[in-house]
């Protein structure tokens, strides 16, 4: 028997040779791996001794002869394949433990260079995975330190890995193996700043598995990106609390979502991954009053992210009612004592939780393929606001009007935000018509509506929002415009004295 041991990630790897040659097993190396495993007073067959040839190109080229596939391939109960490599000098490598140049490693450190990067391609390291995944009815294939003990144990028990066990390994390899591409491949494409590709590989590592999906039935996997934005959620920590549900983690990143449109102090509150309450203050202690004020029957249960440091202050009102997450670039140590009295809240850290993600994608999930579209991180181009009625909004109402647009864009549509002050006042989101969304927002407001802005994620189709807005005491409109109908509604806000501003910038959210 004889084992090729290879390897960037050196963990268990001297153990793991050792076993091996105790159960009689020659062992072949390379490079590093061959002087650790000699150093550690393992016998090692150097691959120049396999191959007849040196390594070279600074050990870019070592593996990739036919004294190595050959023997990694050969078919054992093919005669004419055991025929034709003792023919040609070949002996059988049975077990292959390979795991490839750190690639993930070198474009995670920081100011690395493309030259870097590339240089920890790793070429022979695939090729002989392959080579011995294909064949795993007669070779056991180890990418993963992890599998070492398993090997082992099936040697020592039964002389043999099992079948089972051989087809799992291999799997892991081609699992191991395209992610290791499709990593490749996407940073290539990100640093050349070129666009998505005609054939799209995308890959993903688990980060954890969940107790369940949406529903109880349903199984579910948090999985991450290999180079996650700072800013992400998968990057919180968590300092208190129960583990995430699949819901929990959803509702919570439309939250942070949300909050990064606000540079001053911010309080989103979501339940069931709408915003219920956004309130922006000098203060974050008068944003979260906002913010609560908005819709106190919502947030109770809900999610709540501030893009300020959480005080004692902040923490004395938070812990009044139940918030299943609260979502923060830091808590004082005051804050968190009072917070942490609470058995079931979830306390999370991400110190940049208001970084811009300018170069994400959105990934929709449909029936045999998937959607794919940039972020939708504007809200308007200056040059295309403009006032569209007689009547022009107050500075006051403008401000609102922005603040309006930015909450607006985060609910699902059909959606309508009646905000003032920096304060949502009423939310009608995921309509199947924009007059039942208006009437949602007015029927639950938390206050009195007159002196409200509105904002619209879209056109109005018809004037029939503008005359309820008005009945409402609504004094001023941001839409995005663009309706063939849009001089009725222009004509209609003219008529009852309210600014209408178009902002040519639509922001449907399905």
């Amino acid at each position: 028997m004889r084992a090729l041991i290879s390897v960037s990630d050196k963990t268990g790897v001297i153990e793991f040779a050792r076993e091996l040659e105790a159960l009689g097993c020659t062992v072949i190396s390379t490079g590093g791996t061959a002087s650790k495993l000699t150093d550690s007073g393992v016998n090692v067959v150097g691959i120049s001794d396999v191959t007849g040839f040196p390594e070279c190109l600074d050990g870019r080229v070592k593996t990739l002869h036919p004294a190595v596939h050959g023997g990694i391939l050969a078919m054992r109960e093919k005669p004419e394949h055991m025929a034709q490599i003792k023919d040609l000098g070949i002996e059988p490598i049975d077990i292959v433990a390979i795991n490839l140049y750190p690639f993930k490693q070198t474009i995670l450190k920081p100011g690395v260079t493309m030259a870097e990067a590339i240089e920890n391609i790793d070429i022979g390291g695939p090729t002989m995975l392959r080579s011995a995944a294909k064949n795993h009815k007669d070779v056991v294939v180890v990418c993963d330190p992890a599998d070492y003990p398993a090997v082992i144990a099936g040697l020592k028990e039964k002389g043999s890995v099992s079948y089972e066990t051989k087809y799992k390994l291999a799997l892991k390899v081609f699992q191991h193996t395209a992610s290791y591409d499709a990593m490749i491949s996407d940073y290539l494409r990100t640093e050349a700043g070129f666009g998505l590709p005609d054939n799209l590989t995308l890959t993903y590592e688990k980060a954890q598995d969940l107790r369940y999906g949406e529903n109880p039935h349903q199984k579910a996997y948090y999985y991450k990106e290999i180079r996650p934005q700072a800013g992400d959620l998968v990057n919180a920590k968590q300092l208190h609390g129960k583990e995430l549900s699949f819901n929990n983690i959803n509702d919570t990143n439309a939250a942070v979502q949300a909050l990064r449109e606000f540079d001053e102090p911010a309080i989103v509150a979501v339940k069931h991954a709408n915003p219920c309450g956004i309130g922006i203050a000098d203060d974050i202690y008068d944003a979260y009053i906002k913010a609560y004020e908005a819709d106190p029957v919502s947030i109770f249960g809900g999610i709540v992210a501030s893009n300020r440091e959480i005080t004692a202050k902040v923490a004395d009102e938070m812990k009044k009612i139940f918030l299943e997450i609260i979502i923060a670039p830091s808590f004082s140590k005051e804050a968190l004592e009072i917070l942490t009295q609470k058995k079931n809240i979830r306390l999370l850290e991400l110190p940049a939780i208001s970084e811009k993600d300018m170069s994400g994608l959105d990934i929709k999930k449909v029936a045999g393929g998937i959607l794919v579209q940039e972020k939708d991180n504007a809200l308007y181009n200056e040059e295309d606001v403009k006032v569209v009625t007689e009547k022009a909004p107050t500075e006051e109402e403008m401000k609102n009007m922005i603040f309006g647009m930015k909450v607006v864009k985060h609910i699902k549509s059909n959606g309508i935000v009646l905000v003032r002050n920096g304060k949502t006042i009423g939310m009608g989101p995921g309509q199947v018509n924009r007059v039942g969304a208006l009437e949602i927002a007015i029927r639950t407001a938390c206050e009195d509506t007159r002196g409200t802005v509105l904002a619209s994620d879209a056109f109005f189709p018809f004037d029939d929002c503008v005359t309820m807005a008005a009945e409402a005491g609504v004094t001023a409109i941001i839409q995005p415009g663009g309706s063939v109908r849009d001089e009725e509604s222009i004509k209609k806000c003219n008529e009852l004295g309210i600014a209408m501003v178009f902002t040519g910038m639509r922001h449907f959210r399905h």
